[in-house]
């Protein structure tokens, strides 16, 4: 590679300077418009921040439900503005605390929830009319929901009021995480069943956020997190089409999440390139007619894997930049990294300092005083258009094989992104891809961090009161229960009621899980 040749991270080639030129055939109003309307390159809010900040929201879950239960109050404290809820292995593959595959890792990556006791004790205090919760959950994410749902009327809270988001995106699963139960066509039956539950039970809440977070996480470069991101959001929308759904009815609760990393410029055209690509695909492919279902809304987290555990405290600037990038992007939502989550759960000094780089962000950067500060740009014009071309031709790439559960069934995602993170380690390791204090500016003394402790009395706790439960419930009523839900899974009715009676009635997170995999299979990967 010439030293005078510069690329982004997706290997679009970065002119020295750019001019007009570079957008010769640059239309305004079609490919940029207004703020608030189609095709939606400027934002999706008129006025965007000087309207409303994006909501300020830090992810948290560890240990038992009454620990996070803990640090949610102490964030909401802070300044948060929105709930942000990992879940532990267990919880998000489907068993129980006290199962034996559960061993090891309960409470470990987020919080453990069982049970409809143990979300009484996450949500206690909290007030769910009032606070938006967003819930990082795939395969389980209709249990996880449904125990949202029945603690919130059990404060006499009804479902309408109810505003927030659960991940529910099992395509990226088999794509590029893992967390997958079922295989992947009765898992969209889930998907879809949410969808059509929601509409009637719980309308003010995001049905699915559809996740490019991870498929960068795993190695991708940015065009592709949008491409298959987009991909897979075309697949899910067919799903809920082809099982009768409106379109205009399910679309409009439709929202995204992606990652942020450190190629500030490349970042920012990602995020405006994925809102004009997907409100054309919602016109011209679906022929929608409502604006609201041609709105890409999105929710951004820092880059989890730009952390280093070298240097750590690089991380707080490398945090800094990534959210300005999604800032400047336009972003609904916004999580920044601890600087400490390369070596573990993030301290509480942590957490309150990546939630005070955000306050800065928001009211001291003056990044809000205008709308999509830097339309107009030549560079950053341009590149939003070579990001939307990649990303389209990698779509049209997937519908020839028949769309993203195909191409997925035969590893072209996975394989496509396996490519991309090895070149991208093989650019670190000769040096041509700089990380300051890992391949370059290194130092020998470590400097010693505090690492969040892992409280292994919390999981026993977790693990006695899953059992407890199991013993003291009407385990009749239990059954007779999960007996509906399996008559349901064999049929074709919406498997969210007879799972919600379960749930109300104390079936656990895992027996609901292990009725489903029953009539559904577990998944093997090839």
């Amino acid at each position: 590679m010439s030293t005078d040749e510069r690329f982004t991270d997706s290997g679009i080639e970065i002119k020295t300077v750019y001019r007009g030129a570079d957008l010769k055939d640059f239309n305004e109003s079609t490919q940029l418009g207004e703020p608030g309307s189609y095709p939606f390159t400027r934002g999706v809010q008129e006025t965007m921040y000087r309207g409303k900040l994006w909501t300020m929201r830090q992810y948290a879950g560890f240990g038992t439900a009454e620990a996070t239960n803990e640090r949610f109050k102490f964030l909401l404290g802070a300044g948060q503005t929105g709930l942000s809820c990992a879940f532990d292995l267990p919880t998000q593959m489907g068993f129980d605390a006290d199962h034996a595959r559960a061993e090891g890792e309960v409470g470990k990556v987020g919080v453990a929830i069982s049970s409809l006791e143990d979300m009484r004790l996450l949500l206690k205090g909290l007030p769910l009319d009032e606070v938006t919760t967003s819930m990082t959950i795939n395969s389980t994410a209709a249990t996880l929901l449904l125990f949202y749902q029945l603690v919130a009327e059990e404060q006499g809270v009804p479902g309408a009021n109810l505003r927030g988001t659960i991940q529910n995106d099992i395509l990226k699963e088999y794509v590029a995480r893992g967390t997958y139960i079922y295989p992947p066509r009765p898992s969209m039956r889930l998907v879809v069943d949410t969808f059509a539950y929601c509409a009637k039970e719980l309308p003010n809440w995001n049905t699915i956020s559809i996740s490019g977070y991870h498929i960068r996480e795993a190695g991708s470069t940015a065009v592709q997190e949008i491409a298959f991101t987009l991909a897979n959001g075309i697949a899910y929308v067919e799903a809920a089409l082809a099982a009768g759904l409106a379109l205009d009815v399910f679309a409009p609760r439709l929202s995204f999440f992606f990652n942020a990393h450190n190629n500030l410029f490349e970042e920012v055209a990602k995020y405006r390139a994925a809102r004009r690509l997907w409100a054309s695909i919602m016109r011209e492919r679906f022929g929608s007619t409502d604006p609201k279902s041609t709105m890409l809304r999105f929710h951004t987290q820092t880059g989890g894997s730009t952390l280093t555990a070298q240097q750590p405290e690089n991380n707080i600037v490398r945090v800094t930049i990534q959210g300005l990038a999604a800032a400047l992007g336009g972003t609904q939502s916004l999580h920044t990294n601890g600087f400490d989550e390369a070596l573990g759960l993030p301290t509480e000094r942590a957490a309150k300092l990546a939630l005070r780089t955000q306050q800065v962000l928001g009211y001291e950067s003056g990044v809000t005083d205008t709308v999509d500060p830097l339309a107009g740009s030549y560079f950053v014009e341009s590149l939003t258009d070579e990001v939307e071309q990649r990303a389209r031709e990698y779509i049209e790439r997937i519908d020839q094989m028949g769309g993203s559960v195909a191409a997925i069934e035969a590893h072209y995602l996975q394989d496509e992104i396996d490519a991309a993170a090895y070149e991208f380690a093989r650019n670190v390791e000769r040096g041509e891809k700089v990380v300051v204090g890992v391949n370059r500016f290194v130092e020998d003394d470590a400097v010693k961090a505090d690492v969040f402790p892992i409280d292994e009395l919390q999981q026993q706790v977790q693990v006695a009161r899953v059992r407890q439960l199991k013993v003291s419930r009407d385990n009749d009523a239990v059954r007779a229960a999960l007996d509906e839900l399996s008559v349901a899974a064999r049929g074709s009715a919406n498997l969210l009621y007879p799972m919600k009676t379960a749930l109300s009635r104390l079936a656990t997170l895992g027996e609901v899980a292990d009725v489903l995999r029953d009539e559904f299979g577990v998944y093997q990967a090839n």
